[in-house]
């Protein structure tokens, strides 16, 4: 059997690795900023009619609407990437996201145009919902599908560390900016700065990205003729089950997640104690920097999540991870009230449990669709987790607190999320080391509901000399 692996050079693989990187944290730098402004300003700056309280609610909708257009930006990204190729869709949700988180910061508030403008920032917010619908597939496949098959785990993580570290970068310069913009002047100019800067990201991400080779994986197909024709349909034909077990599995990390990416906790410590909605009046500043303190260690077990998972496999990190999640999640908003260094620990703790949860998740995705729907296969899953879980997360923990007044109706319904996503990793089929070629595919071989299929009659060590066909040479 030939494995197109083979024919990717170290270099190459390194390309692939560092584009990967540089598009997703630019992707994610533009949705956090958003959502941090969302928790922030935009109540009052396109919201305001509607009241303090219920503006904080549009406004934190605001985040979830575009989680609606993922799925629509999943189904075209995912239709031309099977059909066309990985490489065309990264450059084009990156320009797209680009384009409209740059737009945000040009917008006119309400007080100036009335209407129009919360109008313009949800059709800009809906842009930002396509991009980031397609983008993340695109990102997995170019990265899996040149990776050694026994490292696959690894060269994933590196897609999945974009979220936190474009959550570093948003938090680093959103605390620049605070510090520079104090009070009423980051409301009238400073919040808009973090969008300006996303332009010079965007052109350093289409650089990088224009210089990668194609996925070995989609040359293959496209020399034998495999595309399918509507890829879309085949994959609810064939792996609706496998969608919706792995949109399952992505549910709570992505609700919890956005506690803070979405910028909940954010907004609930650095809002005035007398606001509306009140908070706990902690200085900006120092919640952005301890914000950014979780993001590390959000980073740090990213990869090592994808380092692990390729030892013991998907499954059984996973299930340590989701214990470890649940764990942060309880003492959550106990440590938030207490100061800027319980925010830090806070996020530190959820950090370890985020980034067991999701380290591991490219290599799991790409491993549980075959070759010729494999970028919609994964674009939809991630979507329709994403829409489930933390689509409306922040909106639905600003709901429950001002209906409850307690922070504990928060931690039950994150805790819901997780037993969810338990059940979707045990009803998942963990299939490291698949080969994740079109030859394989066709070699009727391919079955969704086996471990490592390839190797059904060989022991885990056996199997590392199977494996060994599909390493790329030194």
């Amino acid at each position: 059997m030939s494995h197109s692996t083979t024919h990717t050079s170290a270099r190459e693989r390194n390309k692939v690795l560092a584009a990967v990187v540089v598009g997703t944290t630019i992707e994610w730098y533009d949705f956090f900023i958003y959502a941090f402004m969302a928790n922030l300003v935009f109540a009052q700056l396109f919201f305001e009619p509607a009241g303090p309280g219920v503006g904080q609610i549009i406004a934190l909708v605001t985040i979830g609407i575009s989680f609606l257009f993922r799925p629509l930006g999943a189904f075209l990204a995912g239709h031309f990437g099977d059909k066309v190729g990985r490489r065309p869709m990264l450059v084009i949700t990156l320009l797209l996201m680009g384009a409209s988180t740059t737009l945000v910061g040009a917008l006119p508030t309400y007080e100036a145009v009335g209407i129009m403008a919360p109008i313009l920032l949800m059709l800009l917010r809906i842009l930002q919902g396509l991009s980031a619908g397609g983008e993340w597939g695109g990102a997995v496949l170019m990265a899996i599908e040149h990776a050694p098959a026994n490292r696959r785990g690894l060269y994933g993580s590196f897609v999945q560390a974009g979220v936190p570290i474009g959550m570093l970068l948003a938090t680093g310069l959103l605390a620049g900016v605070r510090a520079m913009f104090p009070g009423d002047a980051f409301l009238e100019v400073g919040w808009r700065i973090p969008f300006f800067f996303s332009i010079i990201l965007v052109l350093v991400g289409f650089i990088v990205r224009r210089s990668v080779d194609e996925s070995p994986v989609f040359q293959e197909i496209k020399q034998t003729a495999q595309q399918e024709s509507a890829p879309i349909i085949q994959v609810f034909k064939k792996y609706g089950a496998i969608v919706a077990f792995a949109a399952m599995v992505f549910m709570a990390n992505n609700a919890t997640g956005y506690m803070t990416t979405g910028g909940y906790i954010q907004g609930l410590a650095s809002r005035p104690v007398d606001g509306t909605p009140p908070g706990y009046g902690f200085d900006p500043v120092g919640v952005q920097l301890a914000a950014f303190a979780g993001s590390l260690s959000w980073l740090v077990f990213t990869f090592v999540a994808g380092w692990a998972s390729d030892r013991i496999g998907r499954k059984p990190l996973y299930l340590i991870g989701w214990t470890t999640l649940a764990i942060g999640i309880v003492p959550l908003f106990l440590l938030t009230e207490t100061g800027v260094m319980g925010v830090a620990w806070a996020t530190i703790i959820l950090g370890v449990g985020l980034g067991l949860t999701y380290g591991a998740q490219a290599a799991w995705y790409a491993e549980s669709f075959p070759a010729s729907v494999r970028y919609s296969g994964v674009s939809i899953a991630y979507a329709i987790g994403a829409v489930i879980g933390g689509a409306f997360a922040p909106t639905i923990a600003q709901a429950l607190l001002q209906a409850t007044g307690s922070t504990w109706s928060i931690v039950g319904y994150l805790l819901a999320t997780v037993v969810i996503s338990v059940i979707g990793t045990l009803l998942m089929k963990d299939r490291t080391g698949v080969p994740l070629s079109i030859e394989f595919e066709n070699s009727g071989k391919w079955e969704p509901w086996r471990r490592g299929d390839a190797f059904e009659e060989l022991s885990p060590v056996d199997a590392d000399a199977h494996l060994a066909a599909e390493q790329p040479k030194a």
